[in-house]
């Protein structure tokens, strides 16, 4: 070890979930031993998210808890301490920031005493379930007070290091709230596909009286895919499932669509040729793929598959005169969403929020208002439950996992209207959309789950540079105690914005920041206008750890 680990205690508080909606407080699980590829971190607050909550009802039905199929090799991770894969029991929480504690006698690039973010998405390393491995999912994560890390794991194929240093200036929460804040960036960051794959699986099917178009002008300037197979529709029920980055269909056939969607392999695009014809009906659409696995739908009313390619977006980001509706603006992910949007400054973008619930309106509005009339951009927060929407839209950021509300963006939008598919829909979830009318009006459906190195590296910098503060996010604090009562209120949307948990701190149950005064009077006179601060945050560590 390259620290001594005496004066370590024997046990920890940790929240372990141990079955389908079964949360336990442990208040005697063992403080591991590294072993030498290993490093031991102290968590000093971590976040809780929507995303525990899909972990909590699927546990082992959940893609990032099933087991790890490639990207390390068998016996390297048969002898990680922290890999707990299917029905083991887990600890959630992957908002994390934490510090060095000790290290195993061959990790080469982390030192003790290292304060750290965590990148807790492992996109090297895919699951069997078709996603990737995730810490708080199948690697304990942190809602603990210390965790275990093989660097074997967490460091990515190039030689970066997900555990990435941060200075002393900001809170432990500011820092903690990167990592959600970072998947929110990753939504409009991320760089998409407009062409079909170099060196991927093509398969291309053409109707009867239909001819295939476009084929080669649809290629990469990278190359040509590795193999492209020709098929009628007659011949696609042989072919396997999930095994094409491109599927291009000359035809109208509502059958033959929704067949085509189940062979859509991950990050795949299916591209519908219409020629001037119409479906004529609803086609289910797996929407929650787009968002897990990744995968587009894109489409022409015209005879050229290539025309459908030139209206994929570059990236997902917002446009100059882009009308915005942010559906379920008033949770937290929604809260970052509306406020991200208005401080972009870009001309003529508007942004309107809704939501069901009045009190989350109006505690966005706290944050948001102030923040969109200095950066000139129109923002109105909306209870759509009292006075429905009438107008259309050219950006959608939709909050809620509910495929009806992909199916009512389709119906709302204006022509090139992008539909960001942010809340994680279930990845089996099929839901039946207007694809006719998503083609005609050239709609961009896409979704992102989780985020890159370089997305935390772009808020960090916001962070610690430009005084962008994280904490407006916040909404209540707690210490173990209050930890699983906190992930329910998560569930049952009882606060709007965000929850901190600090593992070290036992016994402090869940405390919104509206009620901090009556509980701990010397740290609420330490906020800033109601929001949370780095000298509220001090404060609470020494008078509540007694």
């Amino acid at each position: 070890m390259s620290t001594a680990t005496r004066d370590l205690p024997a046990t920890q508080h940790a929240v372990q979930l141990v079955g389908p909606g079964e949360l336990r407080l442990n208040s005697t699980k063992p403080v591991p031993t590294p072993g030498p590829h290993e490093i031991l971190v102290r968590v000093e607050a971590v976040g809780l998210c929507f995303s525990d909550l899909k972990l909590l009802k699927q546990f082992v039905d959940h893609p990032r808890k099933s087991e790890i199929v490639s990207g390390i090799e068998r016996t390297v991770l048969d002898g990680i301490q922290s890999y707990v894969p299917g029905n083991l029991p887990v600890v959630p929480g992957h908002e994390v920031v934490c510090r060095i504690v000790t290290v195993g006698a061959a990790v080469k690039h982390h030192r003790a005493g290292e304060r750290c973010l965590m990148q807790t998405d492992y996109r090297q390393l895919p699951t069997a379930a078709g996603s990737n491995a995730a810490f708080g999912y199948n690697f304990d994560g942190g809602l603990q007070e210390y965790t275990l890390l093989d660097e074997r794991v967490i460091t990515s194929p190039s030689g970066e290091r997900f555990l990435i240093p941060v200075g002393e200036e900001r809170s432990a929460s500011a820092i903690a709230l990167v990592e959600p804040w970072a998947c929110v960036e990753d939504s409009y960051v991320t760089v998409e596909r407009r062409c079909i794959k170099a060196g991927g699986q093509l398969l291309v099917v053409v109707a009867a009286g239909r001819e295939a178009v476009g084929v080669k002008e649809s290629m990469s300037r990278d190359g040509e895919p590795a193999s492209t197979q020709t098929a009628t529709p007659a011949d696609i029920a042989s072919l396997p499932n999930e095994s094409f980055d491109d599927i291009l269909y000359f035809g109208s056939d509502r059958a033959t669509i929704e067949f085509l969607n189940d062979k859509l392999g991950p990050g795949g695009i299916i591209n519908v040729v219409l020629a001037g014809e119409r479906i004529g009906e609803l086609v289910s659409v797996g929407v929650g793929r787009i968002h897990y696995g990744g995968t587009r739908w894109i489409g022409t009313t015209g005879r050229v598959a290539s025309e459908s390619y030139r209206h994929i977006p570059a990236n997902g980001e917002v446009r100059p005169h882009d009308r915005v509706l942010v559906v379920g603006a008033g949770g937290p992910m929604g809260q970052m969403h509306v406020i991200r949007d208005v401080c972009l400054g870009l001309t003529g973008v508007s942004v309107v929020g809704t939501d069901f619930d009045d009190p989350r309106l109006e505690s966005l509005r706290k944050k948001a208002e102030p923040l969109a009339r200095a950066n000139g951009t129109m923002l109105r927060l909306v209870n759509s439950q009292k006075t429905p929407l009438t107008e259309k839209f050219t950006y959608f950021a939709l909050m809620a996992p509910i495929g009806a509300i992909v199916a009512s963006a389709i119906d709302d939008a204006d022509p090139d209207a992008i539909i960001n598919i942010f809340a994680g829909i279930p990845a089996p979830t099929k839901h039946a959309l207007d694809l006719d009318a998503c083609i005609e009006k050239r709609c961009f459906m896409f979704g992102t789950s989780g985020s890159t190195i370089e997305d935390m590296r772009i808020v960090l910098r916001k962070v610690e540079r430009d005084g962008f503060d994280t904490n407006a996010s916040i909404d209540a604090v707690s210490g173990m105690a209050g930890a699983i009562d906190g992930i329910a209120s998560v569930e049952k949307r009882t606060l709007a914005g965000k929850i901190i948990v600090y593992p070290m701190l036992h016994d402090m149950g869940l405390v919104p920041l509206a009620e901090m005064s009556r509980h701990f009077p010397t740290v609420a006179a330490l906020f800033d206008n109601g929001k949370w601060t780095r000298a509220a945050e001090q404060e609470l560590l020494v008078v509540a750890d007694v």
